[in-house]
């Protein structure tokens, strides 16, 4: 397993997460929505960095950054529409860079983020949507309790193209209800 540490989302890391998002660009070009050409660029980075950090000040999200001991971004990871009140419900997000796939990161960095979404902010349900044919993805999903949940046809557009999702969830069955 590869040494990281999470970091939360923030402008000053900006160059970094550029750099993640150029070397992986055709990597992950199969597994998410098109981007525009300025998605590759310093500024708008910056921009997608301030949200995620507002996001997270008003409990709306929560994006951390796999950072290597060396400064370089790795990975991303997220829970995402965090929803309060009687749902207290994330969808869980994550992307790896494709030299570092297969060696433990993201099942260790999932744990992580679950591990925060239950002990730190008290959800009670993480949700996770991967395509049928993304096994790597579901492995690291099984491999920290989430539960599939069955098929969502349509679910979301990927790459230019409405691809099916596999619903995977984990509960938070120890938390005591309200």
């Amino acid at each position: 397993m590869e040494d990281f540490k999470l970091v939360p989302a923030d402008p000053v890391l900006g160059e970094a997460v550029l750099r993640f998002y150029l070397r992986n660009r055709e990597f992950f070009q199969p597994f998410e929505p098109v981007r525009p050409p300025e998605f590759y660029t310093l500024l708008y980075q910056r921009g997608m960095l301030a949200q995620e950090k507002a996001d997270r000040a008003q409990m709306r999200g929560y994006r951390f950054y796999l950072q290597s001991p060396q400064g370089e971004i790795i990975g991303a990871i997220g829970l995402n529409n965090v929803v309060w009140g009687a749902f207290q419900s994330a969808h869980l997000g994550y992307k790896l860079d494709k030299h570092f796939q297969n060696r433990g990161c993201m099942t260790r960095a999932v744990g992580l983020v679950t591990a925060f979404a239950f002990e730190e902010l008290n959800l009670h349900r993480i949700e996770a949507n991967v395509m049928p044919r993304n096994r790597a993805s579901l492995r690291v999903l099984e491999k920290n309790g989430y539960e599939n949940e069955g098929l969502s046809p349509a679910y979301l557009c990927i790459n230019g193209r409405w691809e099916d999702h596999i619903h995977m969830v984990r509960r938070n069955d120890e938390r005591s209800n309200l």
